[in-house]
């Protein structure tokens, strides 16, 4: 052990830390360094510091000694400190999680059938429908490219099994681990097997053992009405197949694309349509189109500039209970750039007509 060693700073807690502060400062760094769970390869030289420095400084003789003496302590005590676990007192402390995560909630060898399954990766396909197809619902046939069960071995790797002579069956092997706590036994999944307890004796030509291939599926999506982008469908188990595992979900995102004419206000549609300033005098009844087709719209005599009309139940139907949004549209006088000589002629006529021509500061002012 060098001399220069700091327990304090592997603990990474200061020189006047408790004994409850080194005890938490352990249980944090035992976690994250097991050689158990973490498989960098330095990570077992830091977990035997850790437990160097929790022996030391959770005892109060060999923190007080250490403090004073520094690397002669280290001197004195390394040469033994392998059989000097026994002085930290670990007695309040709770390490269930700590087992739980080292040993699966035990230290004695479980059956295969208690392992714990692994599951595939859930997956993600981008999808993109049109308004018209988010107002009313769609079905959508999509071609995903992903692992997939092998069909020929239904996803074993093959036939006819011999029992693994390395972990006699179990999938997992003993490992006796010295701890400041003592020696405790955790389970290691056996290498030979890759922890199926199995191996294979013909292997399967197709997957090569995998019980894993990679192939095109296609799949039927029924989006329902009302989705907006942003929406994301679930299929159950058609994301990434993993052998003696497992399958992971497929995510559906939907995207709706931007319309040529409707503008969407959560179940609303909103459409500007043009009329003349006939139109707008006089009234009229004009066709405008809608998510089902067109229909008439009633313009009222007198209408004025940007007047707003609800077209009742014409928008997007609602996702989760009944009805529809609306068809709010707005109206955009245009006014005609060029005028002939006999449309000025009336114009004017109908200005005469209208009464006495007030100016604008007229109009402000009153």
């Amino acid at each position: 052990m060098a001399s220069d060693k700091d327990y304090y700073k592997i603990l990474g807690i200061p020189k006047s830390a408790s004994k409850e502060e080194v005890k938490t400062a352990y249980k944090k760094l035992a976690k994250q360094f097991h050689p158990d769970v973490n498989k960098d390869p330095n990570a077992t030289e830091k977990f035997k510091e850790i437990n160097e420095a929790a022996s030391v400084l959770g005892d109060d003789t060999k923190r007080q000694q250490y403090d004073q003496y520094g690397s002669d302590f280290e001197r004195k005590y390394h040469q033994n400190f392998n059989q000097q676990y026994s002085g930290f007192d670990f007695e309040d402390m709770d390490f269930g999680d700590v087992f739980e995560m080292f040993f699966g909630g035990g230290f004695s060898g479980s059956s295969r059938g208690e392992q714990r399954r692994s599951r595939g990766r859930d997956l993600r396909y981008d999808i993109e429908i049109t308004l018209e197809e988010a107002a009313n619902g769609v079905k959508k046939s999509i071609t995903v490219e992903k692992p997939e069960l092998c069909e020929d071995c239904q996803g074993r790797g093959g036939e006819d099994y011999d029992k693994c002579n390395d972990c006699n069956g179990i999938g997992v092997k003993r490992v006796r681990q010295q701890t400041p706590f003592g020696i405790f036994e955790s389970r290691v999944t056996c290498k030979k097997c890759q922890g199926h307890g199995e191996i294979i004796k013909n292997i399967c030509s197709t997957c090569k053992g995998k019980g894993i291939i990679h192939k095109k599926k296609t799949l039927d999506v029924n989006i329902p009405a009302g989705v907006d982008s942003g929406a994301q469908l679930r299929l159950k188990e058609e994301g990434e197949a993993v052998k003696n595992g497992t399958t992971g979900d497929l995510y559906i995102f939907i995207d709706v694309k931007k319309h040529k004419y409707f503008e969407r206000e959560d179940d609303d549609i909103i459409l500007e349509i043009p009329i003349t300033v006939t139109q707008a005098i006089l009234g009229d009844e004009v066709e405008v189109p809608t998510l089902e087709g067109k229909a008439m719209l009633k313009i009222p005599k007198g209408t004025q500039p940007e007047t707003t009309f609800r077209m009742k139940n014409k928008g997007i139907q609602h996702l989760n209970h009944p009805g529809n949004g609306d068809q709010l549209v707005k109206i955009k006088i245009e006014i005609p750039e060029r005028i002939s000589k006999k449309q000025e002629e009336l114009i004017k006529e109908f200005e005469k007509e209208s009464g006495k021509k007030k100016s604008i500061l007229d109009k402000i002012f009153g």
